[in-house]
């Protein structure tokens, strides 16, 4: 198979591979490539990475592997990040990576995360389908939770830093 020498091909390719291998390093994604009929350096690998916001989570099996956010809804395929794992059971895996601190005003959290991997745990939140959260919407490493209840704020705050085996509010970093 033969892949155009687009950057649009290659990312989307780079998507598809990220999507449905449990990718664990640079060299690895490369041969990847290759096999398909894409030769990419590591200077533009690792930049069609950073721009697709793709990051390295731990799967299941404790490794680290590629990830990348949910694009329009979708998830992140669960045979790689956990098999069978329920979606409250993924939230909280990731939030125990990702959340740093959490505070809220009103109905409103601001959630922090480090850098690039806001989009990922705002697509966890809103895959748990809690009662009390209306959305999210993120940032690079914020998210704004919206809480149902007008002055639910708090307790979204709390139910976040729990999942995310936190004992302060806002969680210390």
């Amino acid at each position: 198979m033969t892949i155009p020498a687009t950057k649009a091909a290659r990312q989307a390719r780079i998507t598809e591979l990220l999507r449905r291998e449990a990718v664990r390093s640079q060299p690895e994604l490369a041969r990847m490539l290759a096999e398909s009929g894409v030769e990419v350096t590591q200077a533009t690998l690792s930049r069609d990475l950073d721009e697709l916001g793709a990051l390295r989570l731990r799967a299941e099996d404790g490794s680290l592997v590629y990830a990348l956010p949910g694009e329009g809804g979708a998830r992140i395929q669960p045979r790689r990040l956990g098999a069978g794992e329920s979606p409250a059971a993924r939230l909280r895996r990731i939030a125990e990576e990702l959340l740093v601190s959490a505070e809220a005003s009103a109905n409103l959290v601001i959630a922090r995360t480090p850098p690039g991997a806001a989009q990922f745990l705002a697509s966890a939140i809103d895959h748990a389908d809690w009662e009390t959260i209306l959305g999210t919407v993120a940032g690079d490493d914020t998210i704004l939770v919206i809480s149902r209840d007008p002055q639910g704020g708090q307790a979204v705050a709390e139910a976040l830093l729990k999942a995310a085996d936190r004992r302060t509010w806002p969680a210390s970093s």
